[in-house]
């Protein structure tokens, strides 16, 4: 038996990909988790770490490539977390995606045989992010064809985490899963940060001002927003780089000032202040117009996006008369899809912005039968349960669904339910849940996210007849 440890370089058969991306070897039974790997591949490793159950290696030799490899034509593939597939077929990646699917449901739903069907393909591999974030930083990450730059550049970085790190941060120049003016973008903004010679914040020290920089895209109506978030108000220093960008690039419809002063590192600051434009840009899902502003919640794969809503109302099988009740509802998409198809639809949501959002984007499109309510879901689930609606839609965050809600979704007991998820386990395990009451009819996967692990998916349950 060969004993595995910490250090070791060993040869390994990737024969899985597991759920985040890596790839899955074994050795005498222990299970290896590979960066990088794919299935077919046959590579020289190094084990970085292990632990009782398992142990994680980075490739050192690629001996025998899966015939499923290709060239990544990014030049930070391997390192950035923004992707992990770029070097796998896209046709492979739809594959894995739904398969990761059907294991999830299968090991942490108990459910097998269950019918998902194939992915629907994003119609952009590349490009198709409406909106990046970038993240400041005064320690820079350097890929290994950088460390000849360490000296004079180390002190900045405005680009994409190493994955798994807070503070580990790698200066990009492009992205390729956003448009190339957003790319344009981030370079002008990069070049006056780093002439105003103000520092970037530091991730381990708190100090320092600059500390994101958000862009968002309407492909719609080729418009442009910019957030920069800064832990402290200084106009002096901002608005001439908001004006300047602005003149440069004509597409910025609008750039805001994001102020956080909190050690928590995310992008949305305590206060806003508008700089240039409206502060909101509008974009279009389908034949529906959404006003979005900085901090809003929206699908950032519009088109992909289109195709997930119009299944929810194709799995919703509506006749005209249907009450219907959405959970997590958001900026009001799903309700506003759904408003000329059914006689009223409840959205309920914890995010006051949100709920002002969605009832501006309700105003906007001209839908009055939609009412949304701001609060605690289970405060709010519990006010209702007298009015039973016809059909229920839950999209919840990744976490799932709150124990307390699940149990008050089970005693409202609709007839039909629509489960939207980012994440197969928590999908798995809340289903696996409903199941005594409810039969899973079928998944449909949509691929909002090219080049990632990352799956959405809509589960069409229905109530079981009482015997």
């Amino acid at each position: 038996m060969i004993k595995v440890r910490k250090g070791d370089i060993v040869e390994l058969r990737i024969n899985k990909i597991a759920y985040g991306g890596q790839g899955v070897a074994r050795v005498d039974g222990l299970v290896i988790f590979v960066r990088g790997g794919i299935p077919g591949d046959t590579v020289t490793a190094r084990v970085f770490r292990k632990r009782k159950g398992y142990a994680e290696a980075e490739i050192i030799e690629l001996v025998d490539p899966s015939p499923d490899r290709i060239d990544a034509p990014c030049p930070y593939n391997g390192y950035c977390g923004g992707c992990q597939w770029q070097h796998v077929v896209y046709e492979r990646q739809l594959e894995y995606k739904m398969e990761h699917i059907r294991e999830s449901m299968a090991r942490i739903g108990s459910l097998v045989d269950v019918l998902v069907h194939d992915v629907v393909p994003s119609e952009k591999r590349f490009a198709y992010r409406n909106k990046m974030e970038f993240s400041f930083s005064d320690r820079r990450w350097f890929l290994p064809n950088e460390l000849h730059r360490r000296e004079p550049e180390g002190g900045f970085a405005l680009g994409l985490h190493v994955p798994g790190t807070y503070h580990k941060v790698i200066d990009v120049d492009a992205c390729l899963l956003q448009a190339e003016m957003g790319n344009q973008i981030l370079r002008e903004v990069k070049g006056h940060v780093k002439d105003s010679r103000i520092p970037v914040y530091g991730l381990k020290t708190h100090e320092g001002f600059w500390r994101f920089l958000t862009i968002r895209y309407s492909n719609a109506f080729d418009e442009w927003m910019v957030n920069l978030v800064t832990s402290e108000e200084r106009p002096e220093i901002i608005e001439p780089i908001a004006d300047n960008i602005s003149r440069r690039i004509k597409q910025i419809k609008t750039v805001v000032n994001n102020i956080n002063r909190r050690k928590a590192s995310i992008a949305v600051g305590e206060r806003e202040v508008v700089l240039t434009g409206d502060g909101w840009i509008n974009d279009r899902i389908g034949p529906f117009t959404f006003q979005i502003s900085t901090n809003s919640f929206f699908q950032t794969n519009s088109r992909a996006a289109e195709k997930l809503y119009e299944k929810v109302v194709d799995y919703a099988e509506l006749a005209g008369n249907e009450t219907v009740l959405d959970l997590y509802s958001g900026t009001g998409t799903i309700p506003i899809f759904l408003a000329n198809s059914v006689r009223a639809v409840t959205g309920i949501e914890m995010s006051r912005s949100a709920v002002q959002d969605a009832r501006r984007n309700c105003k906007e499109n001209g839908i009055s039968n939609c009412h949304f309510l701001c609060g605690d879901i289970r405060e709010k689930l519990s006010a209702i349960t007298a009015s039973k609606p016809d059909v229920l839609i839950i999209d919840p965050p990744r976490a799932g669904m709150h124990k307390t809600v699940l149990a008050q979704v089970l005693s409202l007991s609709p007839e039909k339910i629509i489960y939207i998820s980012c994440n197969p386990a928590t999908m798995a395990r809340d289903i696996g849940q409903m199941i005594r009451d409810y039969q899973l009819v079928e998944i449909q996967p949509v691929d909002m996210f090219p080049h990632t692990y990352h799956i959405e998916a809509i589960s069409k349950l229905r109530l079981r007849k009482r015997v």
